[in-house]
């Protein structure tokens, strides 16, 4: 088993980056029907220390995408199922009474981990979501005055059901801002569910017969590595530039009450350096920003009124962002 650690080799460590991210996604692919951008994302994010937002109908496969991947990566994972009576304790811990020996012991929550699933986010009531959302940001707990770090690597997916409308609290603006990128997913085509159905009349779905080939291709020192690998990839002044336009361009926009923080800038360009790295490059080009954008822009859009009602939507938004301003 090889362990990319070497830094003097950094062509060596750049296509150890994107040949065994590429082994992932295949091996993914060989039990999950479709979603390959939502595994490729996820990737992004990791490889960028940004969290994730996914949005779309339950039974799409997101729990079991986050479950493979960790396992193929050598990373732990921990999922948080979300109802109305999630307290923040259930997600970061608390001190409990240990009755034998007669002490508090410290029981750490699912948040202390590598890769945690929030699953139904917008059921978590608004105490425990702003738990939650301040802990990914500062990627530490406190818990009866004692702060502790969580995992490292540590990376979040939240996901969302947008179609649900009782007994749910939605995200703010401010907390939709905590995370990098987004995704909006949908089910299957017709294609894809015959695939599915398929599969499964040939126990090909059996996720215990599959675990037992689910060997790791990764490794913590693996990830922590490409992690650092990543932040030193190159990005000419003109691509800064070109971020920057981008980012005014939404903040000034007619269909817009307001645009892209501070915190999209960043994320657009860690997640730029991201993806030139998975495509084998030591640099960003205009195409990876073109690339991220939408991930980065979609959850962070705030609509007028007015546009809403015209039928404008933030992919409309986000098309003539991309238009109106030139790459330098």
């Amino acid at each position: 088993k090889l362990i990319f650690m070497n830094k003097e080799i950094l062509d060596t460590e750049l296509d150890a980056i994107s040949i065994k991210f590429a082994e992932i996604k295949k091996k993914v692919n060989q039990y999950i029907v479709g979603n390959e951008n939502v595994t490729e994302l996820l990737i992004i994010g990791l490889l960028s220390e940004g969290h994730v937002l996914i949005e779309g109908p339950p039974g799409t496969a997101k729990t079991t995408i986050a479950k493979i991947m960790a396992s193929l990566m050598g990373l732990e994972f921990k999922r948080v199922q979300c109802t109305v009576d999630t307290q923040p304790a259930d997600i970061i811990g608390a001190q409990m009474w240990d009755s034998k020996t007669k002490e508090f012991a410290l029981i750490k929550g699912p948040i202390f981990t590598n890769i945690l699933l929030v699953d139904e986010a917008n059921r978590l009531p608004p105490k425990s979501q702003s738990a939650f959302v301040e802990v990914i940001h500062e990627r530490q707990a406190t818990i009866d005055g004692l702060t502790m770090r969580v995992g490292n690597p540590f990376f979040t997916i939240a996901t969302q059901n947008p179609y649900e409308s009782e007994g749910i609290f939605k995200l703010i603006d401010v907390q939709k801002d905590r995370f990098s990128f987004s995704i909006n997913i949908d089910y299957l085509d017709g294609e894809g569910e015959l695939e599915i159905i398929k599969r499964d009349h040939e126990g090909i779905l059996d996720l215990d017969c599959f675990n037992e080939d689910l060997e790791p291709i990764l490794y913590k020192n693996n990830i922590s590595s490409f992690i650092e690998y990543v932040k030193k990839i190159r990005v000419e002044e003109s691509i800064q530039e070109y971020i920057k336009n981008l980012i005014l361009r939404s903040r000034n926009h007619k269909d817009l009450k307001f645009g892209i923080s501070s915190r999209g800038s960043i994320a657009l360009l860690r997640g730029s350096k991201a993806n030139a790295a998975l495509q084998n490059r030591k640099f960003v080009i205009p195409d990876d920003v073109k690339k991220i954008l939408p991930l980065v822009f979609k959850h962070r859009l705030g609509l007028h009124y007015e546009a809403e009602m015209s039928g404008i939507n933030r992919d409309d938004v986000i098309e003539d962002i991309l238009n109106s301003v030139k790459v330098l």
